[in-house]
């Protein structure tokens, strides 16, 4: 019987994991595809580090979605994470399937929303996380997690109102 190397062990999970890791960072970024793929990549960087200690990891997906959730927050903290280049934007290939008007009205909203905010909505309603599960990859009490996603969740309404109907049926 042969081995895998740790090196292609961690090549064939992060194969499988860098699509769902990306569509996570693009939703905490509000749909900053550059920023994602830098904290996807990060993430992973900081996860091939440790690999050979993941035996003890009962689920490295979901560990490696807290890091990925820890990457963003650690980068919201920063002074440089709010500088923006100038210029024009490069074209964007269009989404098949999707309707753009409605993606970018919920980028927008995502946007809007306190950075440890979002990161809830992304664990709870994207990740599908419990509210224990999303306490643990933030940090966090669960009796936050409950507060901030209420909030967060008010935001969205309140921002989206009654347009993400109009979007939703179409």
């Amino acid at each position: 019987m042969q081995h895998k190397s740790r090196a292609d062990e961690f090549m064939e999970f992060a194969s499988a994991r860098t699509g769902h890791l990306f569509r996570s960072a693009c939703l905490l970024t509000s749909g900053d595809t550059h920023l994602a793929e830098d904290l996807t990549q990060e993430t992973l960087g900081r996860l091939y580090a440790m690999w050979g200690r993941m035996g003890r990891i009962g689920n490295p997906a979901g560990y490696a979605q807290t890091v990925l959730v820890r990457t963003f927050l650690t980068h919201q903290r920063r002074r440089s994470s709010t500088e923006r280049p100038l210029g024009e934007l490069p074209e964007r290939a269009p989404a098949t399937g999707d309707d753009p008007a409605l993606r970018i009205a919920l980028l927008d909203a995502l946007a809007a929303l306190a950075p440890k905010d979002r990161a809830v909505v992304v664990l709870r309603y994207w990740e599908d996380r419990s509210i224990e599960e999303t306490a643990e990859a933030l940090q966090v009490s669960s009796a936050a997690v409950r507060t901030r996603s209420v909030r967060a969740l008010g935001k969205l309404r309140e921002r989206l109102g009654g347009s993400i109907v109009a979007f939703a049926s179409r």
